[in-house]
């Protein structure tokens, strides 16, 4: 049996390292929306694999913002998707384990987990250099991504209401 929520239905959750280049780009973006939209949490995580799961629980609704390098598109492009259009490929060690494997444990284990998940992500250059300035085409992108995180977390709250 799944606990029920008793926090908010939609967090907004950046992740990043804000010392990493294009990293911090999830960081940028919610530091323009957070005032902008009430009634919404908002957190800013370096963690990842399991140590996602407290950033996951007690919540029904997450939306991602984060970067992402396939190496397959420019630096800035956009990628939308929610959890379930993606098929998860399972690490063969627990450190590679990500935000999908962390759900799947989670629900496992019946915890409260977020039942829908929508992230935002953008093609990233650099995500290694410590102190490295963001690329210009991924810093190009954060207000747009900014006002997409705003349109999406109001249409989250209209249908919440």
């Amino acid at each position: 049996m799944t606990v029920p929520s008793t926090g908010p239905n939609l967090r907004i959750l950046a992740l990043g390292n804000d010392i990493l280049g294009d990293d911090a780009f999830a960081f940028l973006v919610v530091q323009r929306v957070r005032e902008r939209i009430p009634g919404v949490e908002v957190k800013c995580s370096s963690a990842s694999g399991f140590h996602l799961l407290d950033d996951l629980l007690g919540v029904e609704h997450l939306l991602v913002v984060d970067t992402v390098m396939t190496g397959t598109a420019p630096p800035g492009t956009v990628y939308v998707v929610r959890e379930d259009e993606l098929e998860v490929t399972y690490g063969n060690s627990p450190h590679y384990t990500g935000i999908f494997e962390t759900l799947s444990l989670a629900r496992a284990l019946n915890l409260n987990v977020p039942r829908e998940v929508l992230i935002i992500a953008v093609e990233a250059a650099d995500c290694l250099t410590v102190g490295g300035p963001m690329h210009p085409a991924v810093a190009a992108v954060v207000p747009v991504i900014a006002e997409m995180v705003e349109r999406t977390s109001r249409n989250f709250t209209s249908k919440l209401s």
